[in-house]
This record gives structure tokens, sequence and C-alpha cells, in this order.
């Protein structure tokens, strides 16, 4: 179901994935290659294979909170926010990745605030 739903799409090593503050209507999974994310200048992370990327902006409607950028030559799933939304209704285990992921961000902003 998840393979119906998306786009595979390939780019090269430096190709801006998402902006911060810019708005969103689409996310991706990356099948190959690393993305680095950073929020305000500073990098809060280094993503890779089975992780979700930009997967706030078609939850909520707003914009982008980190600017995701491809490290290296990258694969990726491009989920439109239609079906994203069709995912998460229909795929539990789908709707229990992006949960866990989104968990796991909000603890290490926590950590890195708060200490």
């Amino acid at each position: 179901q998840v393979a119906q739903a998306t786009i595979e799409l390939e780019v090269n090593d430096g190709k801006v994935l998402v902006r911060e503050g810019e708005p969103g209507h689409e996310c991706f999974i990356i099948v190959d290659g690393q993305a680095e994310v950073v929020r305000n200048g500073q990098q809060v992370a280094v993503l890779g294979p089975g992780d979700v990327v930009g997967e706030l902006a078609p939850l909520t409607g707003g914009p982008r909170t980190a600017t995701v950028t491809a490290v290296g030559p990258l694969q990726l799933l491009v989920i439109g926010q239609r079906e994203f939304a069709g995912l998460l209704e229909e795929i539990p285990g789908f709707a229990n990745r992006v949960l866990h992921d989104l968990a796991g961000r909000m603890r290490e902003l926590d950590e890195k605030a708060y200490g």
C-alpha cells in the first residue's frame, strides 16, 4: 500500500528536500542514503533508511520546522498530503512508525532544551 501511494525519487548530494519556514504538503521516506536536518542553523539529526522526513507539514498544514538536505545521493519515496493521511488511517504500522519518530524527536529536543 505504501508503494502504491508514493513516487520514487533520486536526488543528488546537497539537494534541499524541505526548507525551514516554507509551506509543505508532502513528506518523504528515505530508502537509501542520508539526510541532514538543520533547525535554526544547527544540525539536529542525520536521518537514514526507513526514516520519515517532513511529516509535520502534511499532519498540521503548518510550515516546515527544519531544513533537510541530502548528504550524498539519496533515494526517496514521496508521499502527498492526501496519500499520507490515507496511509495513516489504513496502515497501523505506518502510523506507529510516524508516531515513534515524532516522539523520538520531541525527546531529543526536550533533552537539548532542559539537559
